[in-house]
């Protein structure tokens, strides 16, 4: 059974058709990078997978039941911002979701279950390379160390499918190198779903199973808002597993080489 199903979807604002007639079959683990024009519906595709936007129009499944209308566990977001607590530290910001998804009321753990929590936090934070920051807060970390604090927060609870809102887009380019190796070696070993918005052309050939190009196809000059952009090419990429990677980039993943940045921003 495929994990995400997109049947004949459309989402319109009052006049304005953002999406229109988009079909999606995705199954188990793909990693699905998302390309096209700035405006033509990208972001709004990732909120309605997530929850944050309900379609006009047509169907969106999660293996095989509706999507729930407003974002669960079975979906984590990462976005370009980085969505941290900036009150709380590093080993708290990740703690801080498994305690809020175990104890919905107190938001707190206690005892055994808070020894497990915090375990499981340290552990998933040394997959991102972040075990020895774990008491400085969000301001002392550089900006690709806090995108990596962001995955740990998203993944810490494996969900079903994992949405990157164009997580890269603000780090420079030697510490873009060195998340897209955190990034695949993540997908390769937990086998989560990808939806991945990205700006950057060869970053979305790179990182992707298959490339989604959204644009704009249809157009009236009497009505610029009446249709929306839709999925115009799906094409399936080289980079199922990280052995497909170029050489010198898939040493790094299979040797879970930490990034390389320590410094702060």
């Amino acid at each position: 059974m495929s994990e995400v199903s997109v049947r004949n979807l459309w989402k319109s604002y009052g006049d304005q058709v953002v999406l229109e007639r988009l079909n999606l079959e995705v199954k188990t683990g793909e990693f699905c990078t998302v390309v096209g024009a700035s405006g033509c519906g990208k972001t709004t595709f990732l909120k309605l997978l997530l929850g944050q936007e309900t379609q006009s129009r047509g169907q969106l499944l999660l293996d095989g039941q509706p999507l729930p209308a407003e974002p669960g566990p079975e979906r984590g977001i990462v976005f370009q911002r980085y969505s941290v607590y900036p009150h709380l530290t590093v080993l708290d910001n990740v703690l801080l979701a498994l305690e809020l998804h175990r104890s919905r009321w107190l938001g707190r753990l206690f005892g055994s279950a808070r020894r497990r929590a915090r375990e499981r936090a340290i552990a998933m934070l040394d997959e991102v390379g972040l075990s020895a920051s774990l008491d400085r807060y969000p301001a002392e970390l550089s900006g690709g160390m806090q995108q990596r604090l962001a995955i740990a927060q998203s993944l810490v609870r494996p969900p079903k499918v994992l949405l990157l809102d164009e997580p890269f887009g603000a780090l420079d380019p030697g510490i873009r190198a060195d998340m897209h190796v955190l990034i695949r070696r993540v997908w390769a070993e937990t086998g989560v779903t990808v939806f991945m918005i990205t700006h950057d052309l060869s970053e979305g050939f790179k990182l992707g199973t298959r490339l989604l190009v959204f644009d704009k196809v249809r157009h009236d000059p009497q009505a610029p808002q009446a249709y929306g952009a839709t999925i115009t090419y799906d094409i399936p990429l080289r980079n199922r597993r990280p052995d497909d990677l170029p050489p010198e980039l898939a040493a790094r993943v299979a040797a879970h080489e930490p990034p390389c940045e320590a410094s702060t921003s």
